[in-house]
């Protein structure tokens, strides 16, 4: 009786491992059609930012670009964001001039080669 619940068990083992081989396989052939399509949609990302059409991000396009979060918390448009305007309602007032410098920091992070601007595959990948 032993030996044949043994053979179940040695089969749905080989089984087991017949799929988490294939499944491997199977994920790490998506992995470059992955990372394609990501920069394809940093891309079109891309396109939106470049204000000037050269195919590459300027720190002031991308600084223009990424205040869009300042513009929409700043309901007076004074360029200083109060602790009323801020997320919670608290924490001490965020200038323009600050908020775009944190934005700068961000950007040169980004800018791996610094040469000034940002690619597509720069954009796409996380700050260093």
């Amino acid at each position: 009786m032993a030996l044949v619940g043994a053979a179940p068990a040695t089969a749905a083992s080989a089984y087991n491992a017949l799929v988490r081989i294939l499944a491997a396989f199977v994920l790490s052939s998506l992995v470059p059609l992955a990372a394609h399509a990501q920069v394809d949609a940093t891309g079109d990302y891309l396109s939106r930012m470049d204000g000037d059409g050269n195919g590459r991000v300027s720190l002031t396009e991308y600084q223009d670009w990424m205040s869009y979060a300042f513009d929409a918390m700043d309901r007076d448009r004074d360029g200083t964001l109060t602790p009323g305007e801020l997320p919670g309602g608290k924490g001490k007032p965020v200038t323009r001039h600050g908020y775009r410098a944190r934005i700068a920091e961000t950007f040169n992070k980004q800018d791996v080669n610094r040469d000034g601007s940002l690619s597509a595959r720069e954009l796409a990948a996380p700050p260093q």
